[in-house]
């Protein structure tokens, strides 16, 4: 799509301009299949910074009430995005996503839900461990490391894919599922920690 290309041109732009950004493991992504990318989520700029530095386009969920005007509702899926109910289960968005992911498209989530207002690594829901259960995409952690100071060093951290097979074959629930993703979310942040004499 034109939009998301244009708008990730800009984003590009914006963020070499503001921070010194450091990319690792880009080679950790899969280059073609279903991906769940999980994400910490330190603040409102995580998606396009992660949209920018992943080699493949990504679809992010957004909150529903984006989609209620029709200007924003039009750019919204024009880059991809497609909408969520907040604080309840939304099967439409379940659906939705499931389907990317069999498509073979990438599906990006911060299963935190909601920014994390300390910068620590919170709890995450039960979705993105329902996404990684159900479908049979690659499950690839990802790390953002902050914070958004202008000029200050950050660094986006991909990590391998998570071995769901022997986890899908057994009986865990989605929450047990999503805990062991937000644990190699932790394990990315805890080793690729910032030199901040370089900020």
């Amino acid at each position: 799509m034109w939009l998301y290309k244009f708008g990730k041109a800009l984003c590009s732009i914006y963020f070499k301009s503001q921070y010194k950004i450091e990319v690792v493991g880009t080679e950790n992504i899969p280059k073609d299949g279903g991906v769940l990318l999980c994400s910490n989520h330190i603040s409102n700029n995580d998606p396009p910074l992660v949209g920018v530095t992943c080699p493949r386009d990504i679809s992010f969920m957004a909150k529903e009430e984006l989609f209620r005007m029709p200007v924003i509702k039009t750019i919204m899926h024009g880059i991809r995005a497609f909408p969520v109910k907040r604080g309840m289960s939304d099967r439409n968005a379940l659906k939705a996503g499931l389907s990317l992911l069999k498509e073979g498209n990438v599906l990006g989530l911060f299963p935190e839900g909601t920014r994390s207002k300390t910068g620590e690594l919170g709890t995450g829901l039960a979705g993105a461990g329902f996404f990684a259960l159900r479908s049979n995409a690659a499950v690839v952690p990802c790390a953002v490391i902050g914070p958004y100071k202008r000029f200050n060093k950050m660094k986006v951290v991909y990590g391998k894919p998570i071995d769901f097979e022997p986890i899908r074959a057994g009986k865990l629930s989605a929450q047990d599922a999503t805990d062991i993703i937000m644990k190699e979310i932790g394990l990315l942040i805890e080793n690729n920690t910032l030199d901040r004499h370089s900020t």
